[in-house]
């Protein structure tokens, strides 16, 4: 009787204990996992400031000389060729300096023929005298006076031919001055932008003063992306290494492009870190014309990649490439060695199995080695 009273009260505490235990165990911490797969791994470089898309060629033009404005032939977005006018300036005065010029070669053509006919006449005439003192019909003397007579005129038979080119050439000039007051299409494009109106006066930028264009030029249909990436990443670049673009105005569209241009300086920027400029193409035609100069854009680069390797996200790893496993209802500190890296993924060469579930939300409350915890979601 007593036997069975004690093993009644021994099962009493049991049980009060175990009640015990149960109230008061730790809640298990609610954690984000994720299970380790095979995939592929990258090792990407990015840019370092926002870069943006450029066109291919891109002209901001001026006039050579100042002026006001005559004739404004084109308007903002109108597609044109090359050669094909844009602009002019008021250029009366230029054209009657042309005008002038060209009357003054015809001046000095005519005087030089009337100058070279009079001399081929003082050379037949030095011929006559020569045949007639040979028989003595005319003194030595005349016949020094004829072939010198012949020889002057010949000098002003070239001197008049030299001015004629010398009139021509200052045609030449008056016609390139003219032909400064006139603004050409230097390629086929788009006019992004006409800056002045019709009256008003124009002046070129003077040598380390930036002033507005008069029209703004664009090429069509070839466009690539300029973006800065840190010094200490360029040493791996190298032309032709596969890239992704990443332009704003898409969204989160992705555009496949090469590496086209390594710039061979570093930028310095006060302020800024220091930055070498890459260009990147893009790889289909059907991507390259939806871009507009200036859209803002970011490439990530592709270094290397392996492909069918375990991977981890990266967001799992913590200090000294540790992560913590979700195993058997508890947290479990795991080092693990890695390979290829990028701010998504992590290649694990060993630490960890296929299968197993790492965990992902680090920064929750009561995340720690040796702490229960349950899986709010199935990797």
């Amino acid at each position: 009787m007593l036997i069975r009273k004690a093993s009644i009260a021994m099962l009493v505490l049991v049980l009060t204990g175990l009640g015990l235990w149960y109230i008061r165990r730790p809640e298990p911490v609610l954690v984000r996992v994720h299970g380790i797969t095979r995939g592929i791994v990258e090792e990407t470089v990015a840019n370092t400031r926002v870069g943006s898309v450029k066109s291919c060629k891109r002209s901001r033009l001026s006039p050579a000389i100042g002026g006001q404005i005559e004739n404004i032939l084109v308007h903002d977005g109108e597609r044109v060729k090359q050669g094909q006018l844009l602009l002019s300036l008021w250029n009366l005065d230029l054209k009657a300096q042309l005008a002038l010029a060209n009357n003054q070669v015809k001046s000095a053509r005519a005087k030089a023929m009337a100058t070279c006919l009079q001399a081929d006449l003082a050379q037949r005439d030095a011929t006559r005298v020569t045949h007639l003192r040979k028989r003595n019909l005319v003194s030595e003397e005349a016949l020094d006076q004829a072939r010198t007579q012949a020889a002057v005129r010949q000098q002003e038979c070239r001197a008049a031919r030299a001015n004629v080119s010398l009139q021509a050439s200052r045609a030449a000039l008056a016609r390139a001055q003219l032909a400064k007051a006139h603004l050409y299409a230097p390629f086929d494009g788009v006019v992004a932008e006409v800056i002045g109106e019709k009256g008003e006066y124009i002046t070129p930028s003077p040598p380390g003063v930036a002033t507005p264009p008069a029209v703004d030029l664009i090429s069509e249909g070839c466009f690539y992306v300029s973006a800065p990436i840190d010094e200490i990443d360029s040493g791996r670049l190298k032309p032709r290494l596969e890239t992704r673009i990443h332009i704003d105005a898409f969204g989160d569209r992705r555009f496949p492009g090469t590496l086209r241009r390594i710039a061979p300086y570093v930028l310095e920027v006060e302020k800024q870190a220091r930055t070498v400029e890459v260009e990147v193409d893009f790889v289909r035609d059907e991507d390259e014309k939806l871009q507009r100069p200036g859209y803002s854009a970011d490439v990530e680069i592709v270094l290397a990649r392996r492909t069918g390797v375990l991977r981890v996200p990266t967001e799992a790893l913590m200090e000294g490439k540790k992560v913590l496993i979700l195993q058997s209802g508890r947290l479990e500190e795991r080092t693990i060695g890695t390979g290829l890296s990028n701010w998504e993924w992590t290649e694990v060469t060993h630490g960890l199995a296929e299968g197993e579930k790492v965990v992902l939300s680090l920064d929750r409350e009561g995340v720690r080695p040796g702490a229960p915890a349950e899986a709010e979601n199935e990797p």
